[in-house]
């Protein structure tokens, strides 16, 4: 018999035709009646498919007593209860490295767009502002300092595109990364104040909540720029909000927000703000061989008891 699974909400073209497939599917997200499908399913499922929109929260996982893995598309995981997971034996995997690239390669992208004006330049040809004179001077990228919130897979891969622009590179994470040529700074407050740029590429959840809050963006101050590829939820929203509107630090470039899709509304008239709709890693490269991961990390489950990226 095929092993059964719960998929929680749409996913990949990919992984929902490998999980049909495969396996004994079933779709919470279809059901009218979520408590009363899980009351009669939820014993029979012994993994479940998810992404980061989906929560797999621990009345969730009760639900589903034999349960045994939760297979997460994408490399954050805050929308798994993890602690609760983890007590119950349930195994939860994720899918980093594959989306590694892709998401350096947009960090560096938007801080050369936020420094040098590209997406504001663009705006002030198409609207005819050029024909009234020329735009304001940009900020010079190559040889500047770069401050790297987590220094993790992605904020390594940031690292190694950055010195190909001559930047010099500091970091600071929850603890010092053994052997990395970089200097750690003990504080945050103390990264940004020395950096030019200050890019968040560290985890997401309560962990790290409001980690860039009003004093670190002091600290930045007026000639520094914000770069988050993260989550939005590392940003106290509403202080960075301030900071850009009262000019208190030089600009931001923001891939991601606190309620997405919702974005403040005094961001969308600043030019020295790039805003983009969590697109890190939408690539249709990226996304395949993320929801390839997803299918191994089940196949590897079922037919070996391991998985190839536990979290």
């Amino acid at each position: 018999m095929k092993p059964t699974v719960l998929q929680l909400g749409p996913m990949l073209p990919l992984v929902e035709k490998g999980l049909a497939e495969n396996y004994t599917l079933h779709h919470l997200g279809k059901a009218p009646d979520k408590a009363k499908f899980l009351a009669e399913v939820g014993p029979a499922i012994q993994a479940v498919a998810s992404s980061v929109k989906t929560p797999v929260d621990a009345a969730l996982l009760d639900a589903l007593p034999n349960a045994r893995l939760v297979a997460n598309f994408g490399v954050g995981y805050e929308n798994v209860d993890v602690e609760h997971a983890r007590k119950r034996g349930i195994v939860v995997t994720n899918t980093p490295d594959v989306l590694t690239d892709c998401v350096a390669d947009l960090a560096m992208t938007l801080l050369v767009d936020v420094a040098r004006g590209i997406s504001a330049g663009d705006r002030y040809v198409r609207e005819g502002r050029w024909l009234k004179g020329p735009m304001p001077l940009a900020t010079k990228v190559s040889g500047k300092r770069l401050g790297i919130l987590g220094l993790g897979r992605i904020g390594q891969a940031i690292a190694d595109r950055a010195e190909g622009f001559d930047m010099d590179i500091r970091y600071h994470n929850r603890r010092q990364v053994p052997g990395s040529p970089y200097q750690f700074e003990q504080t945050l407050a103390d990264l940004a104040r020395w950096c030019d740029f200050l890019v968040i590429a560290t985890a997401g959840g309560e962990a790290t909540r409001g980690l860039v809050n009003a004093a670190v963006l002091e600290a930045l101050g007026p000639e520094g720029f914000l770069v988050n590829i993260a989550r939005g939820s590392v940003v106290d929203e509403p202080a960075l909000v301030a900071a850009l509107v009262e000019k208190r630090i030089a600009g931001a470039a923001l891939d991601v927000f606190a309620d997405e899709p919702n974005v403040p509304q005094a961001l969308l008239a600043l030019d020295n703000v790039v805003l983009t709709p969590h697109i890190a890693s939408a690539t249709t490269d990226t996304r395949a061989a993320m929801g390839q991961l997803v299918l191994d990390n089940l196949a590897a489950f079922f037919e070996t008891g391991r998985v190839l990226t536990p979290v």
